[in-house]
């Protein structure tokens, strides 16, 4: 074959590979424009959890077309998430949780910058994350009160902009979540605990969160003492925690593109 065929050749199989790769997101551009498309994939999202809400929140953001996510969590996983978290499987038992949501991430889309980060988000570490990454949005999708707190209020004060995941357990009923400012959140005990914390520290209003009107019953929580600092164990189901993750990203994409 002559070299001016060879090129040819190529330059096809090029073009044929970057049209496989940019015809996933047809649908998405059909909706949002080009315009919008080119917005998600100069974006860049952090996501800090990545049980229930958090790795359905990555899933949705990905599949977006964002071009750049940040995942971080310190955990693995165990039998107890296998009935709402994206990477509960019998066959990923044990293993750390980001590294199975990477490889879903890379798989959904080849070209995804990725940032992983197996490790606990906390005061110093938290600053220091979110300073290296600057990230254009942030997901709270952290369940322990202190770092989530210092999470919002690192990003509040620091102008990043930030959704945070609120109660998703206990709950049955998807019409009663909401997304509103963390000021006219209500019912919910976490968003509670959340408003009180965060006005000591000068923060009352400022940010969007997910959370739902439906009122815990007691009955679906146990008070427990384990190695994450938990106090209680509240009672899950499979659709809402990604209901939720759905809502925060429904977020960051509407902002992005707007």
């Amino acid at each position: 074959m002559c070299s001016m065929c060879l090129c040819a050749s190529l330059y096809i199989f090029l073009y044929k590979i970057y049209f496989m790769l940019q015809e996933w997101l047809s649908r998405t551009t059909l909706l949002i424009g080009d315009e919008g498309v080119k917005k998600l994939k100069n974006a860049h999202v952090l996501i800090c959890g990545m049980g229930g809400v958090g790795s359905w929140a990555a899933e949705f953001i990905c599949r977006a077309g964002v071009g750049e996510i940040s995942i971080v969590d310190h955990d693995i996983v165990k039998h107890s998430n296998i009935n709402r978290q994206l990477p509960a499987m019998s066959s990923t038992l044990g293993l750390p949780k980001t590294d199975i949501i990477a490889a879903r991430l890379k798989d959904i889309n080849p070209e995804l910058k990725l940032n992983v980060f197996n490790m606990f988000l906390r005061d110093d570490a938290t600053k220091n994350l979110i300073m290296q990454l600057k990230p254009d949005f942030i997901i709270d999708a952290i369940d322990t009160l202190s770092p989530k707190v210092f999470l919002v209020h690192f990003a509040v004060t620091n102008n990043f902009k930030i959704v945070s995941s609120l109660g998703a357990g206990g709950k049955l009923d998807p019409s009663k979540i909401r997304i509103s400012d963390i000021s006219e959140s209500e019912i919910c005990r976490l968003a509670y605990y959340m408003r009180k914390k965060l006005r000591r520290l000068g923060v009352s209003d400022g940010f969007k969160v997910v959370f739902s009107t439906e009122v815990v019953k007691d009955e679906t929580i146990i008070l427990v003492e384990d190695e994450s600092n938990k106090k209680s164990t509240v009672g899950t189901i499979s659709f809402i925690p990604a209901i939720f993750g759905g809502f925060c990203a429904s977020v960051v994409i509407n902002d992005l593109i707007s």
